[in-house]
């Protein structure tokens, strides 16, 4: 039975208390639920329960709106879908990725417990107890993130109810070790398409053979050139590279067909169409198919709400190297940043775990930044 959620609990029992909470993707209706019920009775939020999508707003009149969200998804289990909290210099349950044995920090380990237990934990709590911030605050907790884009709530909340994304600036709890990332690149996969003649193995000189074609295409891949473009003042890295490859027919039998699958990470000062296009050039003469291709998100570090968060946070922003949910903010004309507890390197692992420094920081970084001046 999953447990009750209580938003003033400390942040470590409560992001325990999630993770113990079951909600892989297409099955967060539980834990929607109980998020509601925890919301819906505060004066001082307005509570609107879309599918499985929960938003808690304040409606207090501030000039500005700051949005943070978090997904309530997470991946499949992998016997890790209990909370441990483990103290440094002691046994891991299960032995990390550099052959550790052994705990360095305080973490919480257990299924989604970085991505994004920890960050929702957060929120929670600060949607519950901020009654007086100084700036109006929307708080989206939405489904389906760890899935394909169609089922993904907030993609349905901005198709459906733009209005209660509304925001001068996004925060995303997305796991970044408690440091701002921001932006993020966007990212394309295509199928290049290799044709050859079909042959009998053994007269193998009468065919064309389609996979030892597609050689060609992997020489190019191998010496691209990525670029390293610094935007405000941060360096993304770019990459082409194949991600899948398929082929052949039998084993006696010469593949008149071989597909590549290529996924192009783009930074965000590149448009979806001069993505296409830099993958359609480097397939030249080749057929290449587009499977999809979504828009990265730029900084916009030099707005000033979004300067503001950066100097609360206190430490140099990083580039997002990978794709987040920011990218859809981005598209509406809303500046958005990545800020949560725990690691990337982590999310979806069997070891995946968050240090419990990270839950503290962030909540009290935002805590300070976003509460009412005295």
């Amino acid at each position: 039975m999953a447990p009750s959620l209580d938003p003033y609990t400390d942040v470590v029992a409560l992001t325990a208390a999630l993770v113990d909470f079951p909600s892989e993707s297409h099955h967060e209706l539980l834990l929607a639920d109980e998020v509601e019920r925890q919301l819906a009775g505060l004066v001082h939020l307005e509570v609107v329960r879309i599918g499985n999508t929960v938003v808690a707003r304040t409606q207090l009149g501030h000039a500005q709106r700051v949005l943070l969200g978090g997904h309530l998804d997470t991946v499949s289990e992998a016997d890790n879908g209990r909370a441990i909290i483990v103290r440094a210099g002691e046994l891991l349950p299960v032995v990390g990725p550099d052959g550790a044995t052994t705990c360095s920090e305080d973490r919480l380990y257990g299924l989604g417990s970085s991505d994004m237990k920890g960050g929702v934990a957060v929120m929670l709590r600060l949607a519950a107890q901020l009654t007086q911030p100084r700036v109006d605050l929307t708080f989206v907790f939405y489904d389906c993130e760890e899935v394909a884009s169609e089922h993904n709530g907030l993609e349905k909340l901005a198709a459906t109810f733009p209005d209660l994304l509304n925001a001068d600036l996004a925060i995303l709890m997305e796991p970044s070790e408690a440091g701002v990332e921001a932006g993020c690149q966007g990212t394309l996969r295509a199928e290049i398409r290799v044709t050859g003649r079909r042959a009998h193995s053994a007269r193998g000189w009468l065919g064309e053979n389609a996979v030892h074609v597609a050689g060609e295409f992997l020489a190019r891949l191998s010496s691209y050139e990525a670029r390293s473009p610094v935007i405000d003042g941060l360096q993304y890295r770019e990459g082409m590279n194949a991600v899948g490859i398929r082929g052949g027919v039998a084993g006696n039998v010469i593949p008149d067909e071989c597909v590549v699958t290529v996924n192009y990470r783009f930074a965000p000062d590149r448009s979806v169409d001069e993505a296409e296009r830099e993958v359609r050039a480097m397939a030249e003469g080749f057929e290449v198919r587009v499977v999809d291709n979504a828009a990265g998100a730029l900084p916009h570090l030099d707005l000033p709400l979004a300067a503001q968060f950066v100097a609360a946070v206190g430490t140099p922003p990083r580039p997002k190297y990978g794709w987040t949910d920011v990218a859809r903010f981005a598209a509406a004309g809303i500046p958005a940043v990545n800020f949560g507890p725990g690691s990337p390197n982590v999310a979806h692992a069997r070891h995946e775990c968050v240090p419990l420094a990270d839950l503290h920081r962030c909540e009290n970084v935002l805590r300070e930044w976003l509460q009412a001046r005295e």
